[in-house]
């Protein structure tokens, strides 16, 4: 009987606050029989960790980040360092190259101690730059999953891919992206493949009933607070509800990513300047059981992102049977079908935002069916499953492909 798959699983400053998906995939590997290895390049700040899982979680995981001071001479030593110069990528790359070395010196270490043949780095940035430079010097296959535009990932993207057995891309969006990009850089193998949820998690227990006469529209968001999210735009376009005598309640979930150090100052003074106190509340980070229970008692979920590569949290109130406003921005449209999977408005555009809310909350029949179409579509194709099997699959494509070359000896 064959040894189980021993899979390095590189996922950067894990866990965070929206590394839910993540916990699923792993939860998804193990039940195939996947013995996963968790690494991660650093520990997150305090303040972004509220998951009920996040202490088993960090209790599991290798942070590669802190090495000694001999994996870091090591690495200077064995470095590819033909290779790097030749990528022609300029100082930025050279110096991601000298941050990356000592870790990518401790994934080898690490990887012969625990027989881990193959590393999947859930990141186009140093993560993979780590995986790169290990597997040049001599450490374990690897592969990559791109969750947003490849610009986002740092200098260097030649030298990241050409080495990676196969990859996955969340969108097809991204993947004409980086085919024009890439070029012969690109793996033979590349796949589209979207991140997923739990849709059984996410089942209700009643059905939804859409927003009732005579009381407040209870409207839900859920992402990080950072400007890119548009979370100041959805609370401009609440002002614009309550002064046209619409009531609505507002809560945010998420944190910015200094643990509430940081965004969140300015978007509770903006939240303060609309004179919005008795309408809106920031969560701050909150559990991902948390997250459900919102979804549950929400009547819409909105979402304002200038820029969302997909979006986890447009599935999550999906599967939870929740109608969705989204933005017509990045990859957003090959999960939300405009009238039919949920509502699009451009994105920057607190009135169109309110127009769409608007509309949800004076039509009970629309709500009930983007409710039932929303739910559906994520079941049939995002569900958390697919996106461990398509690692799996992966792997056993290229082992396939290299047992199929005839060995040659000189």
């Amino acid at each position: 009987m064959a040894a189980p798959l021993a899979l390095g699983y590189l996922v950067p400053q894990f866990p965070g606050q929206t590394h839910v998906f993540f916990w699923r995939e792993i939860a998804a590997l193990e039940a195939r029989g996947v013995r996963v290895h968790l690494l991660s390049t650093r520990v997150p700040p305090p303040g972004l960790i509220s998951h009920d899982w996040s202490g088993a979680a960090m209790a599991r995981t290798t942070w590669l980040g802190r090495p000694s001071p001999l994996p870091a001479v090591a690495g200077l030593l064995h470095a590819p360092w033909r290779a790097v110069l030749a990528e022609g990528a300029g100082r930025a790359f050279l110096r991601d190259v000298l941050i990356a070395l000592p870790a990518a010196q401790v994934l080898i270490a690490h990887s012969r101690a625990q027989n881990i043949t193959h590393v999947h780095a859930h990141s186009c940035g140093r993560a993979a730059l780590i995986c790169a430079l290990a597997r040049a010097m001599g450490g374990p296959r690897y592969s990559l999953t791109l969750h947003g535009p490849l610009s986002d990932y740092g200098p260097g993207q030649g030298f990241k891919w050409r080495g990676a057995d196969f990859a996955t891309v969340i969108t097809h969006k991204l993947l004409g992206e980086v085919r024009t990009v890439l070029g012969a850089d690109l793996p033979d193998d590349v796949v589209v493949q979207p991140m997923g949820v739990d849709t059984a998690a996410f089942a209700r227990a009643a059905p939804y009933r859409p927003p009732a006469p005579g009381r407040p529209l209870r409207l839900f968001a859920c992402g990080r607070l950072n400007v890119v999210k548009g979370h100041q735009d959805l609370l401009s376009a609440l002002r614009l509800l309550l002064d046209r005598g619409l009531e609505v309640q507002l809560d945010i979930a998420g944190e910015d990513d200094a643990g509430g150090h940081g965004y969140r100052a300015g978007l509770q003074a903006h939240l303060d300047a609309l004179g919005l106190a008795r309408h809106a509340r920031l969560l701050g980070a909150v559990s991902g059981e948390e997250v459900r229970l919102r979804l549950m008692a929400a009547d819409v979920f909105a979402l304002a992102s200038w820029h969302e590569p997909l979006g986890v949290a447009y599935m999550e109130a999906m599967a939870a049977g929740v109608p969705v406003i989204g933005t017509d921005a990045g990859g957003v449209r090959e999960l939300i079908t405009d009238g039919e999977t949920g509502l699009l408005v451009p994105p920057r555009n607190p009135e169109a935002l309110a127009g769409a809310i608007a509309r949800l909350a004076g039509d009970p029949n629309l709500c009930l069916r983007l409710s039932a179409a929303g739910r559906a579509h994520v079941v049939a194709g995002y569900d958390s499953a697919r996106g461990a099997e398509a690692l799996i699959a992966g792997i056993t494509r290229a082992a396939d492909a290299r047992a199929a070359v005839p060995s040659h000896r000189g």
